[in-house]
């Protein structure tokens, strides 16, 4: 079980994912969505994703910026998800806790199949699909896995009840010792006016 904190996103945070699709490199751009798409076309995918069916998931930064996101699209016989993580955030297992928490969330609405799509030379998300077991068949220049969910039990119900308590109450700190530096350096520059 990961120990990074993975908050479910409302349709309230579609700023913020944009400016964390924005974040990321021309490159990583291509990486996650098989092609660079231009700031339209990211300000395009995320007017797209439909919070009434799909999930979006993410990992805030004690500024509270959004450092890794998966979106789970739930199809009628599958679900397929994305990720990303911001550059200087990888390698710390945001990506495996996003996979997880998605896997969770497609497993608890009965989705049999679990699906990821990527291009072959996007090591990161060969990886986890590796370390999760997925089955993974190459194309041409893409890679396309998949691994077949477990059906829900109690446990998983409530397990994903548990991670988006604790997730709240992650953010909810995270936002009070934000304005808590916030105030702490007003009163610095309130002190160094009054000297």
């Amino acid at each position: 079980m990961s120990t990074v904190t993975v908050q479910r996103l409302s349709e309230h945070s579609s700023g913020p994912l944009l400016v964390h699709f924005l974040a990321l490199s021309s490159e990583d751009r291509r990486l996650r969505f098989g092609s660079s798409l231009s700031e339209e076309g990211i300000g395009a995918y995320v007017r797209r994703i439909d919070f009434d069916r799909d999930a979006a998931f993410g990992v805030h930064d004690d500024s509270l910026r959004l450092v890794g996101v998966a979106h789970l699209a739930l199809l009628e016989d599958h679900a397929e998800l994305g990720l990303s993580v911001l550059p200087g955030h990888r390698g710390r297992g945001l990506g495996s806790a996003l996979f997880e928490r998605g896997a969770a969330h497609a497993r608890n609405r009965f989705v049999p199949t679990l699906f990821m799509h990527c291009l072959r030379e996007n090591a990161a998300i060969v990886h986890i699909a590796r370390r999760f077991g997925m089955r993974i068949v190459v194309d041409y220049g893409e890679a396309d896995a998949h691994i077949d969910l477990p059906p829900a039990s109690a446990e998983s119900i409530a397990g994903e009840f548990v991670t988006d308590r604790l997730a709240l109450y992650d953010y909810a700190l995270k936002s009070h010792v934000a304005a808590w530096k916030g105030v702490a350096t007003a009163l610095e520059g309130v002190a160094r006016l009054t000297r």
